[in-house]
């Protein structure tokens, strides 16, 4: 028996990158993943066929969460894929990944982008955490994927790093009101991975991973598997005396 059999888990933007990752991750350790995608259906239904070829479970859910009806279709889609699995509606680990970063500084934010990654980053975690809730079972878990760069300055990515220092509230928030039923709420936060979201300015460029590495102690960047292990940890039974915290996850990046 592994430490998550018979538990049910949703990942936002799980197509691929760090929500693939970490997809596969849970499913190893034996829940039943929902893999949710906005747009491509192929890479979904990819990790899902990954997932399955090694033993697991897994569902392809799409959602369009920047749109302010979009957890409720999540939602509709996830009961709907349960069903092929003879569940009731449940979930019992909810991890908010799905997110979009555009850079720029004060002078080149604009309301259009604010509202882009507000609607993303922001918004649509706290309405699929407050449907999902209903669904959720006592000592669940709520693990949203944070940034380093809320705790540390970078003006190059200014109105990103305040959607997620929004999240980090509502993390240490929401874990202090649903303490009393066993549910633990905690957020991860990572520096710069060599994923699809940041491979316009990191992936074949020298400086920029050189310049990425060196503010790290550990003087290296952290793979998609190595934060899905920390967000494992947290989803199981191991983890119950954890909640209302930001795991850094940086590598001690500009300490």
């Amino acid at each position: 028996m592994t430490a998550l059999d018979g538990k049910v888990a949703l990942v936002t933007g799980a197509s691929r990158g760090l929500g693939a990752a970490i997809a596969n991750a849970l499913a190893a350790d034996g829940a039943l993943v929902l893999v949710h995608y906005a747009v491509d259906h192929q890479a979904a239904v990819g990790v899902v066929l990954d997932i399955q070829h090694r033993g697991g479970r897994a569902a392809a859910i799409r959602a369009d969460l920047a749109a302010p009806d979009g957890p409720g279709q999540l939602w509709a889609a996830a009961d709907e894929a349960l069903r092929h699995f003879d569940l009731d509606n449940r979930v019992d680990i909810i991890v908010n990944n799905a997110g979009i970063n555009e850079r720029g500084s004060i002078d080149q934010a604009t309301p259009a982008n604010f509202d882009r990654l507000v609607a993303l980053n922001q918004r649509a975690p706290v309405f699929v955490t407050q449907l999902g809730l209903r669904r959720m079972s006592d000592r669940g878990r709520v693990i949203n994927i944070s940034s380093g760069t809320a705790r540390y300055a970078r003006p190059d990515v200014l109105v990103y790093s305040m959607t997620k220092g929004a999240l980090d509230v509502f993390t240490r928030t929401l874990a202090a009101e649903v303490g009393s039923r066993g549910i633990t709420v905690n957020a991860v936060a990572p520096s710069a991975l060599d994923t699809d979201m940041n491979a316009s300015w990191l992936r074949g460029n020298i400086d920029a991973h050189a310049g990425a590495t060196r503010k790290a102690a550990l003087g290296e960047l952290a793979s998609p598997a190595d934060i899905a292990a920390i967000v494992r940890f947290l989803a199981s039974p191991d983890s119950q005396w954890i909640t209302g915290q930001i795991v850094d996850a940086t590598g001690g990046n500009s300490l």
